[in-house]
């Protein structure tokens, strides 16, 4: 067993590994899924697992089908459970990469993604770290204004409560510090990345193991990439002013 967790951990290091450990782990979950077709559980299990391997999918229709799975396992498992904050959650999520999957027509999505997210904050709000929050804001920030759901006052809203639910998990705080960024708010930016920075040895501790190694290939990445964009002179050599 020992021997096993640490080849898991040492696979994981790698791009090749993220993979082979999403891989493995969907595999149980079909297989669970396959043997308790309608239990609530086993239901979104396996649509966590769609997700999380969909993300290393670069074929568009590998990934829409690897996504419709995950969308099917937890619309069946909703029959069952409609009060379930993880079905609402992880058919959300799924949504989610079906829309990476489509040009034109992902904007038809975006309402269903938003109302699925909203049910699982209601139900429950610290699911996967804050994750509705977290995503609500991501899609009120990305999705266009005029033709769309877009909303900078939501995206913020929903951002800022993510982290202040979940300050300890990494994703919250980049997501946020990406928006301000985005929004020119680099004073904002520039002490998300310091909070984020001063609990990173903690974290780093506690998220250990190969189900954490993607995560952190992407965190890292993410981390420095937006140290280097709040560390660039602002255009004409002044600063940008952070929004109320």
């Amino acid at each position: 067993m020992a021997l096993a967790a640490g080849l898991a951990t040492l696979s994981a290091a790698s791009p090749e590994g993220f993979v082979t450990y999403a891989q493995n782990v969907f595999d149980k979950a079909l297989v669970r899924w396959q043997k308790e077709a309608g239990d609530p559980t086993a239901a979104w299990e396996l649509g966590r697992a769609c997700f999380d391997l969909a993300e290393f999918s670069t074929n568009r229709t590998q990934k829409a089908e690897i996504a419709e799975q995950g969308l099917t396992a937890c619309r069946r498992g909703l029959l069952r459970a409609s009060n379930s904050p993880a079905l609402h959650y992880y058919l959300a999520m799924n949504l989610a990469q079906m829309a990476r999957t489509k040009s034109l027509g992902a904007l038809k999505l975006v309402g269903q993604m938003e109302k699925e997210y909203q049910a699982a904050s209601k139900l429950d709000e610290l699911i996967d770290f804050a994750g509705p929050h977290r995503y609500l804001g991501m899609l009120y920030r990305d999705a266009p204004a005029l033709v769309s759901i877009g909303d900078r006052a939501q995206a913020r809203k929903h951002l800022e409560r993510a982290v202040a639910l979940a300050p300890n998990y990494p994703d919250n705080h980049l997501a946020l510090v990406e928006s301000y960024l985005k929004w020119g708010e680099r004073g904002n930016a520039r002490r998300q990345l310091d909070a984020l920075a001063a609990s990173l040895p903690a974290v780093r501790a506690a998220l250990a193991g190969p189900a954490w190694a993607s995560h952190w290939a992407e965190w890292d990445s993410d981390f420095a990439r937006f140290e280097r964009q709040a560390a660039e002179p602002a255009k004409g050599g002044r600063p940008v002013k952070d929004q109320p």
